[in-house]
């Protein structure tokens, strides 16, 4: 009976161990985990932001009847896309951040020929609302910067927790899979052209 005892004890206390171990690694994803959609949250709230800004930009644009309609009309369709693709947190592979950012850059590229373009309406460009849109449109753009930042670290850490060993064992359990992270846009090692 004695040489049974402290077989049962051996495995007794490793049992322990093993769940100890195997519960405080899924309460350890599970807080990584919304912590990474914490930060997708804010992401989203301030591509909204950005978002909501533009209907009044434009508005303010449109005042000026010989502005170029082709160039509104590409700020909206750009916004209108960008808008239509809701990410869920709980679905952030690579290729849907990807998709994501290539509806986003759209409308980046579709605001900076607006921008570009409002520099021939020296009047436009001394407009009180026009000249606080464009602000706010600033400071929304290093926003958006600052929460892609965040939130690539965030799943950084998060994906280094679960490819690390032993907890890429105790992941693969738990279904827990890692996250995409935001990437530079294509093109963007050359700096932009500037002709005068």
């Amino acid at each position: 009976m004695k040489k049974l005892l402290i077989p049962i004890l051996i495995l007794g206390v490793l049992g322990i161990f093993v769940y100890t171990k195997a519960v405080g690694t899924y309460n350890t994803f599970v807080q990584s985990e919304e912590q990474v959609n914490g930060q997708w949250a804010e992401v989203e709230t301030q591509y909204q932001r950005r978002a909501d800004l533009i209907p009044n930009l434009v508005n303010t644009v449109k005042g000026y009847a010989d502005f170029e309609q082709e160039t509104l009309t590409g700020v909206i369709d750009a916004r209108s896309k960008a808008t239509g693709i809701t990410l869920d947190p709980t679905n952030l592979t690579p290729e849907n951040i990807q998709q994501f950012q290539q509806a986003q850059d759209q409308l980046s590229g579709a605001l900076s020929r607006l921008l570009v373009t409002v520099e021939r309406y020296p009047d436009l460009k001394a407009n009180q609302n026009f000249l606080e849109l464009q602000a706010q449109l600033e400071g929304t753009e290093n926003r958006i910067a600052v929460a892609r930042r965040n939130f690539n670290q965030e799943v950084v850490a998060y994906n280094t927790q679960l490819r690390t060993f032993p907890n890429n064992l105790f992941a693969g359990w738990y279904g827990f899979e890692t996250k995409g992270t935001f990437q530079a846009s294509e093109g963007a090692e050359n700096a932009p052209s500037v002709q005068f």
